[in-house]
């Protein structure tokens, strides 16, 4: 970490430019001289706007639970796993007790959990998430500039050791706003018999441009086995426009790269109030709210595989082999009830029925009266100037060895769910740890608390900066902790880690109480509800933990509460699998090469 930390060496609060930039956070001339590596200031202005929020108290007690979680990981985890927080050699007292040198104010695990419960400020969270959440806040534009001022300004507050960020310059893609995506519904002689109405917000990030016109197909959760049933039934896709449900475990360019391969033409991902609550009584989704996500098969800036964004570097002309080659578009489960409702064709299997109202579950391909659906898509691609912000508490013993906890920062939706609740707890981490080290805690290990952009695009931000450190990264970044979507219920905790922190996780949620069970730990009650098995999960694409693991090798793990209907009866299917791979994890004989789209990353499985 000897190159971070001499740009460390440079940087100071004073430095902080007073700007708000519209296209991007931008050096002074100055810096721009001096610096020889890629970093950038951030302007401080901050909006400070107050929004209401639904279900405070629930999120207040989740919120808790969730970063005394991962408070307590991390003190396992920063000090390796030793019953004190000093690396001292302990002193035995008469009877084989151990005590901590007095020079030495270590701090035993007893002593630290308790520091932990007296200093979180669950109402910092609840206040954080409120003003993230106002308003979209994509990469690159003024709210996120702002968003960005405002989570290095906090930062820079807390008096830590070290904080800076860096820039890079990646090539996103956005709606075009000259020419909005369309989707029709075309008659027998195919002409226009209506437009069905879309929000020109709402799009799939890398999708191919372009039109398609066919038949209309259900294929379920979009998940392999769902195409291969289609395909045994005798159901042909080839250059039909495929409707598929959010979920299943299958993430968006999953989905694409399937429908793709079985030959349709494009693709429509909508949530069903049975994956998606869509009751307004509860927290959820409105019926006609889209979800959207990127769908490149792949993490990072997709111009540049396997090279770092910095400085707007140029290469050959290249890009991933994971970017579709067929148009997608999220649309609301009212616009997919209505497609839906038209269809024509042999009934569905049982378990592919949905919620939707007045749908029933054929698969298609026709349509009554002989119609059909169009399709458009325009989107633009654009160079976006991305930073990343860090910020760090130096371990006293190996200050060269990092554990590393990282949230996104950028939504395209008002995001809460992702980018609030992620921003929030880690800036109530970070705030935490710096006042236990003012009351004695000393890690033996170094903190580097990180706000990722351009998560929305596939982990682009956290990905060109692994790319950009990586050799160094492999060797000392010791863990990955992601806060990515960490709130989505308060009934499930999921744990989606790599085969080394199964155990460290374990041992958490053992000493941890449950947010809505008074005196019973989360393991406790996920044994009385069918077994604490159901919580460890492998790693999947499209988490902001799964890089760091699949590409840089470094252990990583993403702890997320959800509700019932998300966490248990959604992946009832897909438990055993889940669960089965999970132990063949630990057992660290099993390797495979796992193909996606032509690029194959080598992980554990």
């Amino acid at each position: 970490m000897d190159a971070v930390r001499l740009r460390l060496s440079h940087m100071t609060e004073d430095e902080v430019a007073m700007e708000t930039q519209r296209e991007g956070l931008m050096t002074s001339q100055t810096e721009e001289a001096e610096e020889a590596e890629p970093s950038s200031d951030i302007t401080t202005l901050v909006l400070r706007r107050h929004h209401g929020y639904r279900r405070a108290g629930a999120l207040l007690c989740v919120s808790g639970v969730i970063v005394f979680t991962t408070a307590f990981l991390l003190g396992w985890a920063v000090f390796g796993g030793r019953g004190q927080c000093s690396q001292a050699d302990d002193v035995m007292r008469p009877g084989g007790v151990a005590t901590p040198l007095e020079a030495e104010s270590g701090l035993y695990l007893g002593e630290l959990r308790v520091m932990m419960k007296r200093l979180l400020q669950e109402e910092d969270i609840y206040n954080t998430v409120s003003r993230v959440s106002r308003a979209p806040h994509p990469p690159g534009s003024i709210e996120g500039t702002l968003l960005a001022s405002e989570v290095l300004q906090r930062l820079q507050q807390l008096q830590m050791d070290h904080t800076w960020t860096e820039s890079l310059y990646a090539t996103l893609q956005f709606p075009d706003r000259s020419r909005s995506s369309s989707l029709w519904l075309l008659d027998s002689s195919g002409l226009v018999s209506e437009q069905i109405p879309l929000n020109p917000s709402d799009y799939c990030p890398y999708s191919a441009t372009g039109s398609t016109t066919g038949g209309l197909v259900y294929a379920n959760y979009g998940r392999p086995e769902d195409f291969n049933w289609l395909k045994k039934a005798g159901l042909s896709v080839v250059g039909c426009v495929v409707v598929m449900r959010v979920g299943g475990g299958v993430s968006f360019a999953e989905k694409l790269w399937l429908a793709e391969r079985s030959g349709a033409g494009g693709a429509l991902i909508y949530p069903d109030p049975a994956d998606l609550p869509q009751d307004p009584r509860r927290l959820g989704l409105n019926t006609h709210t889209a979800v959207s996500e990127h769908v490149h098969l792949g993490s990072g800036d997709p111009f540049t595989p396997g090279f770092p964004s910095f400085n707007q570097s140029r290469f050959p002309p290249i890009q991933s082999s994971g970017l579709p080659l067929i148009p997608a578009l999220p649309v609301s489960a009212s616009v997919a009830a209505k497609l839906l409702s038209q269809l024509s064709g042999p009934p569905c299997p049982p378990s592919w029925r949905g919620r939707l109202p007045y749908v029933r579950c054929v698969l298609g391909p026709g349509l009554t009266s002989g119609r059909t659906v169009k399709m458009e898509v325009h989107s633009v691609m654009a160079p976006v100037q991305l930073n990343n912000i860090f910020s760090s508490l130096e371990g006293r013993e190996e200050p060269d060895q990092y554990i590393i906890l990282g949230a996104q920062r950028d939504s395209l939706g008002p995001g809460a769910v992702k980018s609030g609740i992620g921003t929030a707890i880690l800036l109530e981490l970070a705030r935490t740890f710096t006042a236990m080290v003012k009351n004695g805690f000393s890690p033996r290990r170094s903190l580097l608390f990180v706000s990722w952009d351009a998560g929305e695009f596939g982990n682009v931000g956290a990905t060109e900066w692994l790319e950009g450190y990586l050799s160094m990264l492999h060797l000392k970044a010791v863990a990955y902790f992601s806060l990515d979507q960490a709130i989505m219920g308060d009934d499930v905790l999921s744990a989606y880690s790599s085969p080394l922190l199964v155990d460290l996780v374990d041992a958490a949620i053992r000493q941890v109480e449950h947010p809505k069970h008074a005196g019973q730990s989360v393991f406790s009650h996920a044994e009385r509800e069918g077994g604490s098995w159901r919580i460890m999960k492998p790693l999947y694409l499209n988490s902001g933990a799964y890089s760091f693991t699949a590409f840089a090798g470094v252990p990583a793990v993403e702890l997320r509460f959800s509700e019932d209907v998300f966490g248990l009866r959604m992946d009832r299917e897909a438990v055993r699998t889940s669960v089965e791979g999970v132990w063949r994890l630990r057992d660290f004989e099993e390797y495979r090469w796992r193909e996606l789209s032509g690029l194959r990353l080598h992980h554990r499985v």
